[in-house]
Parts: structure tokens; C-alpha cells; sequence
């Protein structure tokens, strides 16, 4: 699973609880957020050692869909989601969604001041004051990705060098964006609302804008699919539908992550 372990490990504890089957949970790193599980899946697509893949966004997963890598499973669960976050093929369902967000130290930036747009991570009045995750992993790397289909590569290719030439922090994985703006060392930076939601449950001082709100907000899913000839598709199956049930959802969106 590419969700942090301290939300997804309680999760898969409770099915294994309440079914009797052994989960073997394999779970990613902050800092290759995704890519490390999807590579790992990819060398092992001739002999699949893992059944079901619960990813934190949709983009690696409908990749893997692409290339053949997921079985057709559609959950008895899945009709309680909206048809734009189930894959027309049956191959992948998405649920419990994070917001991508602008996190800032409320101790260093005013509410009325507070940045509200990605340009404001390339102006001359944030020099410097900016960070992001890396954007070859993760949600960030989804939204890179959602922004090449909005914006077009050249405008995309203008505002990543842009960060670069405004020393735009550039940090290992969401949770590292938080903390920088969190311990007052960057005033504000690009996350996701599970982490931001963490630092004010923790009493740091921040806050939250949505960058580019009057366009809409980026909203990321889960994604959870079973993988193509796996081992255990039964089991799969039954995990599948575990996750995909409104108990798990209330229990994640009441969760620390909020999601």
C-alpha cells in the first residue's frame, strides 16, 4: 500500500481480525511516494506476488490499468462511488480523497496575505519562501500531471523552472513540506490535506488555502484494484471490498488524515 502505514496498517489489522486471513502488507517510503511500489509491480508482472494494490492517488494506478497489470474486479461496494472515480473497465475504484492544498505559518503570514495561487510559488515576493514535494512521486507528481493537461508542457515546463529560479524548496515527500512550514523555515508550501490536517490536530500554527480555488480544487483519491493473476484472488477480493465499505470511509475520514 502506497497510504502512510500508521492510517492503512490499524485498517488491515481490523480485516485480518475480522476474517482470519493474513494480510502482508508491503508499504512504500515517503520520499519515492508510489513510484517504489509501482516499479516493484512492474518487474513482477510475469509472476505477481501481491494481490490487491491500495494506492493513494489514481495516476500510477490507471497506468497499471493501461498496461495490463489489473484484473477486472467491480466490488459490490463500488456502486456507492461516483462512476468518475471507477475506472469504465471495472479494473480500479477510488475512494477516500485527499485535497491538494497551500499550507502556511500563520505566525509568519497573515490570513488576508496568505498565497492563493500556484504563480504565487514563482513571484519575487515569495523568494524563497516557498517549498514542494518532489514532483517525480506521489500526489505531487499527480498534480504535475493534471496541470500538463490544463496548462499545456510549455506553460508546465515555464512554472517548474521557475520554482527552481525562485529557490522554491524542494522536499522529499508532503509530510517534509509541513514540517518546513510548520517549524516557521518556509511560510508556505504545496501539500495535501491529510498532512496539513495532522500539523493543526498537533496545535503547530498553520493554516490552509486552496491554491487557485475560483478554478477548482485538485481532488485526489485512493485507489485499491486487484492485480492480474495474483496468487490470492479470493482473498483479494474480500480485502477489496473491506476498503471500499462506508465502516473503513468513516473510520479514514474521521482519522487523523481526514480523508
Amino acid at each position: 500500500t502506497c497510504l502512510d502505514q500508521i492510517y492503512s496498517e490499524p485498517i488491515l489489522a481490523a480485516f485480518e481480525k475480522s476474517t482470519g486471513i493474513r494480510v502482508l502488507p508491503v508499504y512504500d517510503t515517503e520520499a519515492a511516494k508510489t513510484t517504489g511500489l509501482i516499479n516493484r509491480l512492474l518487474a513482477r508482472r510475469d509472476e505477481p506476488d501481491c494481490d490487491v494494490l491500495w494506492n493513494n492517488e489514481h495516476l500510477q494506478t490507471a497506468r497499471l490499468a493501461r498496461l495490463g497489470l489489473l484484473a477486472r474486479y467491480v466490488s459490490p461496494q463500488a456502486s456507492r462511488f461516483p462512476q468518475r472515480f471507477r475506472d469504465g473497465q471495472g479494473r480500479w475504484t477510488g475512494f477516500a480523497a485527499r485535497m491538494r492544498v497551500f499550507i502556511y505559518n500563520t505566525q509568519l503570514v497573515r490570513p488576508e496575505k496568505a498565497p492563493g495561487t500556484l504563480a504565487d510559488l514563482t513571484s519575487p515576493e515569495w523568494r524563497g519562501r516557498g517549498a514542494i514535494a518532489s514532483p517525480f512521486f506521489g500526489t505531487t507528481l499527480t498534480h504535475m500531471v493534471v496541470l500538463h493537461h490544463t496548462w499545456g508542457p510549455s506553460r508546465l515546463s515555464d512554472f517548474l523552472a521557475g520554482l527552481r529560479a525562485n529557490d522554491v524548496a524542494l522536499c522529499l515527500g508532503n509530510a517534509a513540506v509541513r514540517d518546513l512550514v510548520a517549524a516557521g523555515e518556509r511560510a508556505f508550501g504545496l501539500t495535501d490535506t491529510d498532512d496539513a490536517h495532522a500539523a493543526m490536530l498537533d496545535g503547530k500554527p498553520v493554516a490552509v488555502t486552496i491554491p487557485d480555488a475560483a478554478e477548482g480544487a485538485v481532488l485526489i483519491p485512493n485507489t485499491v484494484a486487484l492485480i492480474a493473476n495474483c496468487p490470492h484472488p479470493q482473498a483479494g477480493k474480500r480485502l477489496i471490498d473491506h476498503l471500499l465499505s462506508p465502516e473503513v470511509e468513516l473510520r479514514l475520514a474521521r482519522g487523523r488524515s481526514a480523508q
